[in-house]
């Protein structure tokens, strides 16, 4: 039976070869079927990776925000015909924090097999250099983007990060990323960790956990980054 394979590719510009293991290298250089969040997008990282047929004699379905759900079926097509797909998202692992989910749910319900290959992904990366602990967390995605809204979810992530001694994660895109870093260190209580991990996986990828009260002034370090941050406990 035919398999819808998980694709993960680099976090930004930087050599497949880096970030991905061989085994998915040869995965994605054999497959000539692919679902994908942006086809412009997915031509580079296919060319990337290495893939000896041209980009033209490849077979491209977009799949994003702006699918809806009752496409969702027909992109199982070639699966059903015995093609093997592969499914990339923009950046990371596909159907994390991704639209690829509801493929892979709808590839489920059709009793697909479907297998997740090795790759960086920007929110477990962030969690592991975070040191808030990965026993229990939650990612919520983008936070509000104006106010009081986005002081209001930042009051209630402490909240739960102290109450269920859980880390936070969400993102935020990269032109609004240090005014959100000021809102952390204004709203939250002074000890509170704060963490961020900008660019990661990049060359100059910036990992850092500190209290709320000193991250104050000092957004200008992520102006214009891709940024993954967390929020748990209290410093000590």
């Amino acid at each position: 039976m035919a398999t819808l394979y998980l694709i993960p590719v680099p976090l930004g510009p930087v050599s497949p070869d880096a970030c991905l293991p061989p085994d998915t290298l040869a995965v994605a250089r054999r497959l000539d079927h692919f679902v994908v969040e942006r086809a412009k997008t997915a031509r580079v990282h296919l060319k990337a990776m290495g893939h000896p047929q041209p980009m033209q004699a490849l077979k491209f379905e977009e799949l994003n925000e702006h699918t809806p759900a009752t496409a969702i079926p027909q992109l199982l097509a070639p699966l059903k015909a015995g093609h093997d797909v592969g499914l990339l998202s923009e950046a990371g692992c596909p159907a994390v924090a991704d639209p690829g989910a509801a493929l892979v749910l709808a590839a489920h319900r059709e009793n697909i097999p479907v297998v997740p290959l090795i790759g960086p992904s920007s929110i477990l990366l962030a969690l592991m250099a975070s040191g808030l602990g990965g026993q229990r967390f939650a990612f919520h995605g983008y936070l509000p983007a104006r106010e009081p809204e986005r002081s209001q979810a930042i009051r209630e992530l402490e909240r739960t990060a102290r109450r269920e001694q859980a880390t936070q994660l969400f993102i935020e895109t990269p032109y609004r990323s240090a005014a959100l870093l000021d809102a952390l260190a204004g709203v939250l209580s002074p000890e509170t960790y704060v963490s961020v991990g900008a660019d990661l996986s990049l060359p100059g990828q910036l990992i850092r956990t500190r209290s709320a009260r000193s991250w104050r002034g000092q957004a200008e370090t992520i102006k214009d980054r891709l940024v993954v941050f967390g929020i748990g406990s209290q410093a000590p």
